[in-house]
């Protein structure tokens, strides 16, 4: 049996910082603090925050070392260079001096407990120069404590320092915080992460790999203290190499995961379930197995952006070139589906009854849409087909199963899916012309300004077709660029409008500008006198005024615009100054 002066010490504890020195990826705070010591602007209270095992306990036993060192010959002052070797270094190490009091807020978090500080902080340090305050998990004090604390805060005796931990500054009152100075510690870096885990294996004479020591950084999340728990794992696991570090950690392999990504994006549903079972038994969780599959889709979607990504030194060299290769061939809308997919393949593994059916069930609906277009991609079909030329010949529909006509449904996304998107090709032409023919999808430029109007009804914006046909007073037009006077009532971005949507549809840019000249009636002015002359014309004829005449409440129902006068059967009519009316030429045209 070991005896109890031969009990193991955890990596954790054994490597815990004692000085700013040995403090890795904090050198934002330790730079304030230097200053602050070395010009004697030492504040009375700080608070420290950031993820767990960042450091912030420790840094906070660190700056009360350099409040109360007092250096090797016992003459020295406050420094951030504790020697580590006088009497209050040494009390404070082991957790013994009597000045510096910690206390674990997550079980004292009554005001009682706040009320002893407050009554100890009135009187000075047994042997220190400083009585500090340590309190440890700060958020988890009541409203009370908090309040209770504040007065002393505020204006402390000049012997007291506080030092605050917490991983939940937002749930610090700002009436605390507004009292203290604020040190944000940050993740540390994965680089800086490996280099350290690397020289604590190497002090502890244990072999491990490049490729373990990155994932135990990347499970670590930049926590020192979570990856010298892992490390200290991995070392009693006896795991020198990748694949044990990988096994323990219950992570699948990530140039695998990768393989199975690129598997499921090429639609193989078979050869993607066939390896999630594979790795499934060679003990990879699944629910973890879907989240490394939604990191590959993030990390893959951040290269595409952010090339430079792919420089992390956590993963290796074949894993960086494999990921470059997919961010290229994968469109950012596919990589966004997908993830999107994997969230809520997440969300049902964990309410499933069997994980692995769940994720099977995610990875085959993954492959049934890797083809399919998105949303945008069959709007751009669908226009690209209106825009086609009417003289191409179009397929007759093929029956649907029910009889009935083709074209809707799964059949229709299934041919969208099976079929490349179209490529613009120029217009065929009836006969060669000089200039060049628009893109497939791009309109003519119209000549007039009833082509416009025709236009915008051939592209069913039914909102910019009714405000052009009722408040475009037309000054003048010239293909790319209209002038008119807005009637009463129109919207106030009419111009703009018009001029983005036609830009949009012709390809070419437009410039649509408000005049003060009073222009020509409105499309719907002119209609509206247009039926106004049709029905005078109407009622003067012969057996229209005879019918009204025998029916006093008959209703004359109004002609629609765009009835051919000849198919009226009404004979041109002189008006009342003896000339023939053209209305009816008019509204034939319209």
């Amino acid at each position: 049996m070991a005896r109890e002066d031969d009990s193991y010490q955890v990596l954790a504890r054994k490597y815990r910082p004692q000085d700013f020195d040995a403090l890795i990826g904090q050198e934002a705070m330790v730079r304030v603090l230097r200053n602050a010591f070395a010009t004697g602007r030492i504040h009375h209270a700080y608070v420290l925050t950031g993820v767990r095992g960042v450091g912030k306990t420790t840094t906070a036993r660190i700056i009360a070392k350099g409040l109360n060192c007092i250096g090797a010959d016992g003459e020295g002052g406050p420094t951030v260079e504790p020697c580590g070797t006088c009497e209050n270094c040494t009390a404070i190490a082991e957790g013994r001096h009597v000045d510096v009091i910690e206390l674990d807020a997550a079980s004292n978090t009554g005001i009682d407990d706040v009320r002893e500080i407050i009554e100890g902080a009135k009187y000075r340090p047994a042997i220190g120069r400083y009585k500090v305050y340590i309190i440890d998990e700060t958020h988890m004090l009541s409203k009370n404590a908090f309040n209770g604390l504040l007065k002393t805060l505020e204006e402390p005796p000049a012997h007291v320092k506080f030092l605050f931990a917490t991983t939940e500054i937002r749930k610090m009152p700002v009436t605390v915080l507004s009292r203290c100075q604020r040190f944000d510690l940050r993740r540390v870096e994965p680089d800086r992460l490996i280099a350290h885990l690397a020289g604590i294996a190497e002090a502890e004479g244990v072999e491990i790999d490049a490729e373990a020591l990155a994932l135990v950084a990347r499970a670590a999340e930049g926590s020192v203290r979570d990856a010298l728990s892992l490390l200290d794992q991995a070392i009693a696991d006896g795991g020198g190499d990748a694949q044990a570090v990988r096994a323990m950690l219950g992570l699948a392999d990530r140039g695998r995961v990768i393989d199975l990504f690129a598997t499921i994006m090429r639609g193989e549903a078979a050869a993607a379930l066939a390896d999630l079972r594979d790795q499934y038994r060679s003990g990879a969780d699944p629910e973890v197995l879907l989240n490394d599959l939604a990191e590959t889709a993030h990390w893959l979607s951040t290269l595409k952006v952010a090339p430079d990504i792919a420089d992390d030194p956590s993963l290796p060299a074949e894993t960086r070139a494999r990921g470059r290769e997919l961010a290229e061939s994968l469109p950012m809308r596919v990589l966004a589906r997908s993830w999107q997919m994997l969230l809520k393949a997440l969300e049902e593994t964990r309410t499933a009854p069997s994980p692995l059916m769940a994720a099977e069930m995610s990875v085959i609906r993954l492959c049934a849409v890797a083809d399919l277009p998105t949303p945008g991609d069959l709007v751009r079909k669908l226009e690209n087909m209106e825009d086609a030329p009417s003289s191409a010949p179009s397929p007759s529909p093929s029956p649907s199963p029910s009889g009935g006509g083709g074209g809707g449904g799964a059949s229709a996304l299934r041919v969208a899916a099976s079929a490349p998107m179209p490529v613009p090709q120029p217009r065929a032409q009836v006969a060669p012309a000089p200039a060049a023919a628009p893109r497939a999808g791009i309109a003519e430029m119209p000549e007039d300004f009833d082509a416009v109007v025709a236009l915008i009804g051939r592209k069913r914006d039914g909102l910019l077709h009714t405000n052009v046909r009722s408040f475009v007073r037309l000054i003048s037009y010239a293909p790319g660029r209209i002038e008119f006077r807005p009637a009463a009532g129109a919207p106030e971005n009419l111009a703009g409008t018009l001029a983005t949507k036609l830009g949009n549809w012709t390809g070419t840019r437009w410039i649509v500008s408000i005049g003060d000249a009073e222009g020509e009636p409105t499309i719907a002015e002119n209609h509206a006198v247009a039926h106004q002359n049709l029905d005078q014309r109407v009622r003067r004829h012969p057996l229209v005024a005879a019918a009204l005449a025998a029916f006093p409440d008959g209703e004359l129902l109004p002609i629609p615009l765009n009835t051919a006068p000849a198919a009226l059967d009404i004979p041109v009519m002189p008006d009342e100054d003896g000339e023939d009316d053209d209305d009816m030429d008019l509204l034939g045209e319209n």
